[in-house]
């Protein structure tokens, strides 16, 4: 994409002209960067804080559930539980695995990762649900696949909104913003201002830019990074995630980012499930989540149906997956068309 051209200078201005040359091709390097969208974590003027966590609203729909992993060459037991949105911790204890277990190639592990679905759910677009550290793709009003993420890191939030597709690169450039480089710097790390397309390009193999500038969603090279905080505001996919979700979406396409730090939902079944969340970015107020569930519950009628104990301790663990908190449900699962999305081989979807 050209660089637009400067005006020409006047008579006698040659040799400023000339000083100001070396800043002047950082500044339309950088230009050239952010209007590409490939320059992540970039500070840029419209950067919001992330919103206050978004008005609850009663969910019908579960993504994931159980299943199983066959352990593969080179995987590890938090590359797994990443790739399925499922807390390490959970992926021990249903395992019966101690952390510092070797993983044999071949093992078959149990996986259990139920999250509730966010609502209101675009008619075709893309949910991220930034506590939850979900992201959900509609099509014609179903939902169509959830994966996974990795989002930004306190001091470096994903930021919150209504925002849409702007465009996709296949094998991007990593474009450094000057403040990644002076992180790098700090951080005694080689700092560097582009990283060519490869395995050693932090975005992967796909890029989708977002019409908020520098911001965007893409994969990794770094897998078992994903299910995480730690981002420089970009939404971070498993790289062949990255790859379908590149290939669902277009310019244009709507992408809502959430701040929930809990999620409530009644299934077709009749059973009730609570999902609570790290408030990463303490944006909560301390006992609004009980609250808000209680007004919740009231306006649809279930406080006589939830086991309040059970879901005191639910919101108080914040596990980042969905539990059965009805009163005669302790030991349920989710079942039938609730989990729908999850008759597919996708990791949590």
């Amino acid at each position: 994409m050209p660089v637009k051209h400067l005006a020409s200078p006047a008579r006698g201005g040659t040799r400023a002209l000339a000083a100001l040359r070396p800043a002047l091709a950082l500044a339309a390097w950088l230009g050239l960067a952010l209007e590409l969208g490939l320059a992540p974590g970039a500070r840029a003027a419209a950067n919001p804080a992330p919103a206050r966590p978004d008005p609850e609203q009663l969910s019908h729909q579960i993504a994931g559930g159980r299943s199983q992993h066959c352990v593969a060459a080179g995987e590890t037991l938090l590359s797994i539980a990443a790739r399925y949105g499922e807390p390490l911790s959970r992926l021990l204890r249903d395992n019966q695995l101690d952390a510092r277990a070797t993983l044999r190639p071949g093992r078959c592990l149990r996986i259990d990762n139920p999250h509730i679905v966010p609502v209101p759910a675009p008619q075709d677009g893309v949910l991220i649900d930034i506590p939850q550290r979900m992201l959900f793709r509609w099509h014609h009003g179903e939902l169509a696949a959830a994966y996974p993420v990795a989002v930004g890191r306190p001091d470096w939030p994903t930021p919150a909104g209504d925002f849409r597709v702007a465009q996709r690169r296949r094998d991007p450039i990593w474009y450094v913003p000057p403040s990644i480089q002076e992180e790098q710097r700090r951080k005694g790390e080689p700092v560097r201002r582009e990283v060519p397309s490869g395995p050693d390009n932090p975005l992967g193999h796909s890029w989708i830019g977002l019409d908020l500038r520098g911001y965007g969603i893409h994969g990794t090279n770094a897998p078992a990074s994903i299910y995480s905080f730690r981002t420089h505001g970009c939404i971070r996919l498993q790289d062949d995630h990255a790859t379908e979700l590149f290939q669902a979406v277009q310019p244009g396409t709507p992408v809502r980012i959430v701040y929930r730090t809990w999620l409530l939902a009644e299934l077709p079944d009749g059973s009730l499930w609570l999902e609570s969340d790290p408030d990463i970015y303490a944006r909560s107020v301390r006992g609004d989540d009980l609250r808000q569930l209680q007004g919740l519950a009231e306006r649809h009628g279930l406080q006589a149906r939830i086991d309040w104990n059970l879901a005191r301790q639910v919101l108080s663990r914040k596990a980042g997956i969905a539990e059965p908190v009805g009163l005669t449900q302790a030991s349920m699962q989710p079942q039938g068309p609730c989990c729908a999305a999850s008759a597919s081989a996708r990791p949590a979807s």
